[in-house]
C-alpha cells in the first residue's frame, strides 16, 4: 500500500513538473516572438518583407534597414532626447519621491493620510484626461515643443507613485536606525542620505525604473507636447516611419529593436533589485 501510494505520488508530482515546464515555456515563447518576428523581418529586404507567403527565416540576410535608419531619419537625435528626458526624469522622481516618502514615512502632520490617498487617487485618472490642461499651461509657459516641459509632464506623473513607493520601502525599515542617527549627532538630511538610502538600494532602483520606463517607452504625451522633428523622442520617431502610403517594414521592426534595447539590458541587470523593491515597497513591514 505505501509503495503505490508512494509511487501515485512521484506521478502526480511528475504531472505537476510538465504542467508548470509547459506553462513557463509558453509564457516564454508567446514574450518572445514579437522580438524573433521583428529581428527577422529587419534583416529583410523591402521586397521580401511584403511577399507572401511570410517567409520565417530571410533567404538573403541584409542590414540595409540598419543603415536607412540612421541615413534616412535622424535616430541619433532620437536617442539623445530619449536619453536626457529618460534620464532627468528617472532622476527627479526618485530624488525628490525618496525625500516625500520618507517624510511621509518618519514624520505624523496634519493631513498625511489625506495627501497620500490623493497621490494614490491621481494615478487613476486616465492621462488622456488631463493631457488638454497640460498642453494650455505647457503654450503658456512658452514650453510646447520642448524637452524640459515634457520632462515636467513625465515627472509630475511618476512623482506620486514614486512617494507613494519609497514611503512603504521606508515603513519597512526601522525607526530605531534613524534614533540611533539622532544620538550620535547626525541632522535628519544625513541620516537620511548616509544610513537610509544605502538600505534602500531595492526601493530606490525600482522607482527609477518605473520612472525611466515610462518615459523612454511613452508614446500619447511625446506625440501631444512635441511637434518638432528635431525634439522627438524614439517612440515618437517610430510611430512617424508609419507612412500614409507607404511603410518600410523592415526598417520599422529595426528601429523598434533598437529602440527597445536600453530598456531590455537596464532591466536585466537591475531585475533583482526592482523585484525586491517592489515586494517589500508595496506593504508595510
Amino acid at each position: 500500500m505505501k509503495s503505490a501510494a508512494l509511487a501515485s505520488e512521484q506521478r502526480e508530482r511528475r504531472m505537476d513538473a510538465v504542467l508548470s515546464y509547459g506553462l513557463l515555456l509558453l509564457s516564454v515563447v508567446f514574450a518572445i516572438f514579437p522580438f524573433v518576428f521583428m529581428l527577422s523581418t529587419s534583416l529583410k529586404s523591402e521586397a521580401e518583407a511584403l511577399s507572401l507567403p511570410v517567409t520565417w527565416i530571410p533567404k538573403q540576410f541584409t542590414l540595409q534597414a540598419y543603415s536607412e535608419m540612421w541615413t534616412l531619419k535622424p535616430f541619433g537625435s532620437y536617442f539623445l532626447n530619449s536619453i536626457v528626458v529618460s534620464g532627468v526624469t528617472a532622476l527627479l522622481s526618485t530624488i525628490v519621491g525618496a525625500l516625500a516618502g520618507y517624510g511621509f514615512s518618519r514624520f505624523h502632520f496634519r493631513g498625511r493620510t489625506s495627501l497620500l490617498a490623493f497621490f494614490l487617487a491621481t494615478q487613476m485618472i486616465s492621462g488622456v484626461l488631463v493631457i488638454g490642461p497640460y498642453f494650455q499651461i505647457l503654450a503658456a509657459l512658452d514650453l510646447y515643443n520642448t524637452l524640459t516641459g515634457l520632462i515636467i509632464a513625465y515627472v509630475t506623473i511618476c512623482l506620486p507613485f514614486a512617494a507613494w513607493m519609497s514611503k512603504g520601502y521606508f515603513d519597512s525599515i526601522p525607526r530605531e536606525l534613524d534614533e540611533a542617527g539622532l544620538v550620535d549627532g547626525a541632522s535628519r538630511l544625513q541620516i537620511f542620505f548616509r544610513v537610509i538610502c544605502p538600505i534602500a538600494v531595492p526601493g530606490t532602483v525600482s522607482t527609477l525604473l518605473f520612472a525611466f520606463l515610462l518615459a523612454w517607452q511613452d508614446l500619447l504625451w511625446a506625440l501631444c507636447l512635441i511637434s518638432i522633428d528635431e525634439k522627438r523622442t524614439v517612440t515618437l520617431g517610430v510611430a512617424f516611419l508609419v507612412g500614409e502610403f507607404v511603410i518600410k517594414w523592415p526598417m520599422l521592426t529595426a528601429a523598434s529593436l533598437i529602440g527597445s534595447l536600453p530598456t531590455i539590458l537596464l532591466y536585466l541587470f537591475l531585475q533583482r533589485y526592482y523585484v525586491e523593491g517592489l515586494a517589500r515597497g508595496a506593504v508595510k513591514g
